[in-house]
Formats: structure tokens, sequence, C-alpha cells
């Protein structure tokens, strides 16, 4: 990811992108879902004003206030639920894409679902998903969100925003920034599979080929962070062989932590 991106206007979206603004929420990816309980079609997009409740990673709370960006999109890709989760970094892709479109510094990725700025947090994701009668994939919510305005402060993990960076822009302009690019990046993913995506990732990856320590539901162990598989899985060499890793969090020594 590199250059200056040109906003689009008046801050276009993709035709098949169809929003919806909240005035305030609790959570965009709880009302994405109710929504597609109901049928509505991909490509539904609900952006929030002001996220009072939404989540990270396992329930972790995230507020988003005023002035920054929170918005969840609706996506029917079907397929396998293995595939499904692919789409954390599509969406990571778009979201680092329009980042690096307004700030100096390029954005890192950071696995699973965080998007950095200078080993700060400006960014975060959130996929949910449910299976249809046959176990394929009937829906899925991606959520994210951007610090534009401003930013938390967090006691064990740093953040940052867009005007902390220097980005003098509003949550639309960063929306059709996203948007465009999520199309592009989704449209690939359908056309081509996995390997594009792949390989675009690794190439903004935070931490890679560094140490790491990564933290399991029932243990912790620290190693070299060398790849990610095929299947997005994070490959960590350690003393004791390589580890495959599908679900946990990953800490860098010396390094500003980010834990959503």
């Amino acid at each position: 990811m590199s250059g200056q991106a040109l906003i689009p206007g008046p801050h276009r979206l993709p035709d098949w992108i169809r929003p919806t603004v909240l005035d305030r929420c609790g959570s965009t990816n709880d009302v994405v879902k109710d929504m597609a309980r109901t049928g509505a079609p991909e490509g539904t997009l609900v952006r929030a004003i002001r996220q009072e409740a939404g989540r990270g990673r396992r329930g972790r709370s995230w507020l988003s206030d005023a002035g920054n960006l929170a918005c969840t999109l609706l996506l029917r890709p079907g397929g396998t639920p293995q595939r499904a989760a692919e789409l954390s970094f599509v969406t990571a892709l778009a979201a680092g894409e329009a980042v690096d479109g307004l700030v100096a510094a390029a954005p890192k990725l950071k696995w699973p679902n965080d998007i950095l700025v200078g080993g700060a947090k400006i960014g975060g994701i959130l996929l949910e998903s449910e299976a249809d009668i046959d176990g394929s994939v009937a829906w899925v919510a991606v959520g994210m969100g951007l610090n534009v305005r401003h930013h938390p402060d967090m006691d064990d993990y740093a953040t940052t925003s867009l005007l902390a960076q220097g980005a003098d822009v509003e949550p639309d302009q960063v929306m059709a920034l996203y948007a465009g690019a999520f199309d592009r990046w989704y449209r690939r993913w359908q056309a081509y599979g996995f390997a594009p995506v792949r390989a675009a990732w690794l190439n903004a990856a935070h931490g890679l080929g560094g140490p790491v320590t990564v933290r399991l539901h029932d243990r912790s162990f620290d190693g070299r962070l060398l790849d990610l598989d095929a299947d997005g899985a994070l490959l960590v060499d350690t003393p004791a062989g390589r580890v495959r890793v599908t679900a946990g969090d990953v800490f860098f020594p010396h390094a500003a932590q980010t834990t959503s």
C-alpha cells in the first residue's frame, strides 16, 4: 500500500453498496444482522454517527463517538465458513488502503483484525456470520471502525487517529475511500481466490519475521512470526516447531500493543 488516494466526490460509493446512516445505535453489526435475517440484500451498509455498544473480538467493548467511522456491510458470498473467514483479510486491505491514501506513514495490518499507523491502532474489524441450513454461509456482517477525528486513551495499548496523523478529513470521505477499496478487493477475491489477498496482506503485515508472543485461550508461547498460511492461519516458528494459529491474540515485544 502506498501513494495518496483521491477522495471520490461527492463521497460516492460503489453502486451495489446501499448505505443507511443512523444518528446512533448500540452496534452496527447487530443492526445489520437483524436486517440480514429478514432478507436484506448484499451491499446493505449501516453507518452510525455514534456507536454506543460496539464490540471488538471476544466481546471487548468499542465505543465510537461522532467524528469517527463505524459501519457494517452485509455480504452474501455463499461458500464455506472457512472461505468466508478470508473476508477479514479483504476488509483489512480495504481499510488499510483507505488510511494509506490519507497519511504519510504506511499503515500496517496486525493479525487478525487491526489496522496500525506508527505501531498504534487506528482501526479494527469484526466479522460475524450465520450458516444456512445446508452449512454454507447465509450472510456475513463485516464490521469496520476507524478513528477519524479522535481516538481513545487506552492504558494497555497505543491508539491514534487520522487527524492525529495529519489528515483533516470527515467520516464520509473516509467511508468513500474504504468502500471503493473494498469493492476492488472483494471482486478480486471472488475472481481469483485468497492468493492475491494473502500476498497483499503479507506485504503490509506488522511484525513479519520478528519476535511475537501468542496468547491462546489456554496457553501462551513465544516465537517468530513466519508467514500466513493458505487458509489465513498464522504460522509461528517456536523452539518446539512450527505452530499454526487460527484464533488468538498476538503481541510484539518493544512495540505498541493492540488487543481488540
